[in-house]
């Protein structure tokens, strides 16, 4: 495959010069591609679908890291692991021997670390790609840092391996230290190794059988299937029709039987506007706010005001009399002061978009964590035509 020649740019200017410049282009590189031009809202088919039967698959398998600088495991699984290794090779040992070293602590295994391995098998894989892996620790290891995986299975939910890894593990991080303290960078104990696998198995996901295919929206609903079919028929009448909010069909034309990939690709590139369903999504461990195009709210009368409650302890210590035969006790202090904020009550009028709901809101004064509270409250009284969901 042949790839375009790319030249590199570099521009020093203002902030706002530079988003100005990357804006123009963006424009001049669509342009340039042969592409329509984009309106608000537009967005591509196959950029909110997907074709029914194509996917990615997760392969899994465990294997071996090798090479570690005493950061490898030293559990009875690394141990028993490596002996497995050891018999797969030919280097078989008596019963007794084997059971020694599978319990017997003194065995030295920490540059061994046991690991599990992962990777994503994409669609229309051919034999002989490369895939990236990730590798992570499954025993006691402290670091995987130098280490080296030996070639490892991945097998498929069907049982069947789909692809072999092995290949330096790039960690990204360190773990040192001594015995009074250590000093630890990202996660030592999880790497990943580029093009670190080999595909044993092609995997075709055939494509148009029966003349037709189904494209599944990753957001179900009924109007964005309805746009997409008649965005469809307008390029060719009478191919597209609606199965649900989630699934639409397309009859394969005549003439595009033979070119089945090209004409999905014609499909994915034609523009819709999504229709989506108005929505607040609230994430209060964040304070995150997203309020969708679609929110609206009714006229209401709203004042928020926080209460403040401080709580002091101040605990004195009670001396007895002389010669009274008492004895010395604490006594607890605690002073409680409220503090209510005094907030003027404020209209909120009736918005009709997302800039006017913004701008309502600033004018209350809150913070983003307060505008939970807000929302769940104009949710209750009826007044927020959404629907509210609580992260």
């Amino acid at each position: 495959m042949r790839r375009a020649k790319s030249k590199t740019i570099r521009i020093t200017t203002t902030p706002w010069r530079l988003l100005r410049t990357a804006i123009c282009v963006a424009a001049m590189t669509c342009a340039g591609l042969g592409g329509t031009p984009l309106t608000a809202g537009d967005v591509r088919i196959k950029d909110i679908t997907e074709v029914e039967g194509v996917r990615t698959n997760q392969l899994v398998g465990m294997g071996l890291v090798t090479g570690l600088n005493g950061s490898g495991g030293k559990s009875p699984v690394t141990r028993r692991f490596a002996m497995n290794l050891l018999q797969r090779f030919g280097m078989r040992a008596d019963p007794e021997l084997r059971r020694l070293l599978q319990t017997d602590t003194s065995q030295k295994t920490d540059n061994l670390s046991v690991v599990t391995v992962t990777a994503e098998l994409p669609s229309f894989a051919r034999e002989g790609s490369r895939l990236d892996v990730s590798v992570a620790a499954f025993d006691d290891a402290k670091s995987l840092q130098g280490g080296q995986l030996i070639m490892t299975p991945l097998f498929g939910a069907d049982g069947e391996v789909y692809a072999v890894a092995s290949g330096p593990v790039s960690t990204g991080g360190f773990s040192f230290g001594g015995d009074a303290a250590n000093v630890t960078k990202n996660h030592p104990t999880a790497g990943r190794i580029p093009d670190g696998a080999v595909i044993e198995l092609n995997t075709l996901t055939p494509i148009g059988q029966g003349g037709f295919f189904r494209l599944l929206l990753n957001s179900p609903d009924f109007e964005t299937a309805r746009r997409i079919a008649e965005a469809i028929n307008k390029l060719t009448p009478g191919a597209a029709s609606v199965v649900d909010a989630a699934v639409i069909s397309v009859k394969i034309p005549r003439e595009n039987c033979h070119d089945v990939p090209a004409f999905i690709g014609a499909i994915g590139s034609l523009v819709v506007v999504p229709d989506t369903k108005a929505r607040v999504v609230i994430n209060e461990r964040t304070g995150t706010v997203v309020v969708g195009d679609h929110v609206r709210v009714s006229s209401v009368l709203i004042t928020h005001a926080n209460l403040a409650v401080m709580t002091t302890e101040e605990p004195q210590v009670s001396q007895p009399a002389p010669f009274s035969e008492g004895e010395t006790t604490t006594v607890p202090r605690t002073d409680l002061d409220v503090v209510e904020e005094r907030a003027p009550i404020n209209l909120l009028p009736e918005t009709t978009t997302v800039g006017d709901l913004a701008r309502a809101l600033n004018a209350l004064g809150v913070s983003p964590q307060d505008l939970s509270s807000i929302f769940q409250q104009l949710k209750e009284s009826g007044a927020l035509h959404a629907e509210l969901l609580l992260k």
